[in-house]
């Protein structure tokens, strides 16, 4: 969010209320990876205060890969964005209770947490009702029964792979995209919100589980793939760079770029075969095979022939040559780029766009990150900075506990918090491969 400095501050704190509708929410998170991470900022993105559990040295995901030269976690620090972060030993029982307390001990603004762990007994659901019984818990499972799983293994368990890559693949292929955390993830938050809802209602409280797992059958079966398994007789197969069920593929001009064409829709298909110079051929060809191309499932079952003959025309014109045309038309298209091109030649899209904004992320440097997609009444929240191991603990103790400076120090002092970590000094600089 950008704001005008002509605007008025309180227009200014207006438009920012507007865009941070969970603010007095306040949230205990004791995650790690990608779900329950992303689902505590999606929610501190709209205003929640997320309040971040870790042990000394930081969860084990705070050193994976991507990394930043200085061995700052790029990911972790994505995911992270917004949140305030305490340090906790979790093995011992004080470090637990001290958590409870927060969890529980917040009054109106406390008892909700998310959590992908219950290995705890003293942080559970149950545990924990018996101090509040409205508290709102919400937990990631791999699997329903409680057994674990990791975004890959539900992909290998759910058919996917067998249907991803090229055509003539062999083996498995596993996608890159974590889909199933990034969807668990926000199903997560909008699970809280559903509980929160109920009990601003009603005011009782709820456990709110979400199974990595079900995430995947349920997109499955939503999409129809379950359903095509047990009713065909005819196994779904790969289809490589084709879009199932409609006309899309890639092409390469005559300079060497690279597109991705969808066609969707009879117009589109119109005006594909019309700046390419096809109508007449595809016309011919339809009466050939007594096909009708206005139909989606026609123009997918003939995707191959008609693919090759789009192939020839992008073959010999250049990408200059194909955009000009395209941008005549409603055909869905765009030049294939890789996160460097992005990063590089996107330089322009990212300053351009809203939701990016500059941050200083310490041992990081200054780089564009997203703030949430979210847009609400016009506005949508900044990006902000990922916090330090133990960044707040003494703030958070004081002001959500009210333990004096004395009280936190003994608490140091037994190892039951940690003082904050530093970020590593060396830093780069990510703007500069934007300029």
């Amino acid at each position: 969010m950008r704001h005008d400095p002509a605007v008025p501050q309180e227009l200014r704190d207006r438009d920012a209320r507007r865009s941070q509708p969970l603010r007095g929410m306040r949230i205990i998170e004791i995650s790690s990876y990608v779900a329950t991470p992303l689902s505590g900022m999606t929610l501190a993105q709209l205003g929640a205060d997320v309040i971040r559990i870790e042990s000394a040295g930081g969860a084990a995901d705070r050193t994976r890969l991507p990394l930043a030269d200085s061995g700052t976690s790029l990911y972790w620090s994505g995911l992270n964005k917004g949140k305030r972060a305490i340090a906790v030993d979790l093995r011992s029982e004080r470090g637990r209770r001290l958590v409870a307390d927060l969890i529980v001990g917040g009054g109106r603004r406390g008892g909700i947490v998310i959590s992908n762990s219950e290995r705890h007994p003293d942080l559970t659901y149950e545990a924990l009702r018996a101090r509040q019984p409205d508290l709102i818990h919400v937990l990631l499972t791999g699997r329903r029964d409680g057994g674990t799983a990791v975004d890959y293994t539900v992909q290998a368990a759910t058919g996917f792979p067998l249907v991803t890559g090229p055509e003539d693949a062999a083996r498995p292929v596993n996608h890159l995209l974590p889909a199933w955390d990034v969807a668990a993830g926000l199903y997560l938050a909008t699970g809280l919100l559903a509980a929160e809802r109920h009990r601003l209602l009603t005011g009782e409280g709820q456990q709110v589980r979400v199974a990595l797992e079900d995430v995947a059958l349920a997109t499955a079966g939503n999409l129809g793939y379950l359903a095509e398994a047990q009713l065909s007789s005819t196994p779904r197969e790969r289809t490589g760079n084709y879009v199932y069920g409609t006309f899309g593929r890639d092409f390469t001009t005559a300079d060497g770029e690279r597109l991705m064409i969808v066609a969707l829709t009879p117009r589109h298909w119109r005006e594909l075969l019309a700046v390419t110079g096809l109508t007449e051929v595809v016309s011919a060809l339809a009466s050939a095979l007594g096909a009708d191309f206005a139909e989606e499932s026609e123009r997918y079952r003939h995707r191959k022939v008609l693919g090759e003959l789009l192939a020839g025309w992008f073959e010999t014109h250049t990408f200059a040559e194909a955009e000009a045309v395209l941008r005549t038309t409603r055909v869905l298209w765009s030049k294939y780029r890789s996160f460097s091109d992005l990063a590089a030649d996107g330089a322009r899209l990212l300053r351009e766009n809203p939701l990016m904004a500059q941050v200083q992320q310490p041992g990081i440097g200054t780089h564009w990150a997203p703030g949430s997609p979210v847009v609400m009444a016009g506005e949508q929240s900044p990006p902000k900075v990922s916090p330090q191991v133990g960044e707040h603990t003494d703030e958070v103790l004081h002001t959500e506990l009210g333990l004096s400076a004395h009280d936190v120090a003994m608490l140091r002092e037994a190892g039951v918090i940690h003082p904050p970590t530093p970020a590593p000094k060396k830093e780069i600089d990510c703007h500069a491969a934007t300029r």
